[in-house]
């Protein structure tokens, strides 16, 4: 059987830390995903916003590094969880455990809202000349 998911998008909150009764750090997070086509009407692409979770060190990892707005990568399973609402209705929520989380953009891409990064352009200044002897290279 194959269980496999991998997902990109937008951290619609910042990710929620908690702890369970033993300790373990689990970190809870959702992701606003774009489809990849628009609707034939021509209006706009639909958003799909999926929770994730995160388990001990992936959990603390997401928590410290990610916040609300920037990209991420989210590699792990699909789980369905069922469970009772205050009523006894039998209700079921779609979850990713994320075994990988990885960043989708730079931590400089997510503070510009332009998404445009300008060519780095080497200055003559940053090259230091080097003597002739090569037997002091390393290689």
């Amino acid at each position: 059987m194959l269980n496999h998911i991998t997902i990109m998008g937008r951290l619609t909150r910042d990710p929620e830390l908690r702890r369970t009764g033993n300790g373990t750090a689990v970190a809870s997070f959702c992701l606003a995903v774009d489809r990849d086509f628009s609707p034939k009407d021509g209006g706009e692409r639909e958003t799909d916003f999926i929770d994730c979770v995160a388990w001990r060190q992936n959990g603390e990892f997401v928590s410290k590094y990610f916040a609300k707005g920037r990209m991420a990568v989210v590699d792990g399973r699909l789980q369905i969880r069922k469970w009772q609402d205050k009523d006894g209705n039998n209700r079921y929520s779609a979850e990713v455990i994320a075994e990988h989380v990885y960043f989708g953009d730079s931590k400089k891409d997510a503070s510009d809202d332009s998404g445009f990064i300008p060519p780095v352009q080497p200055d003559a200044n940053d090259y230091a000349l080097l003597d002739d002897d090569d037997a002091q290279l390393p290689f």
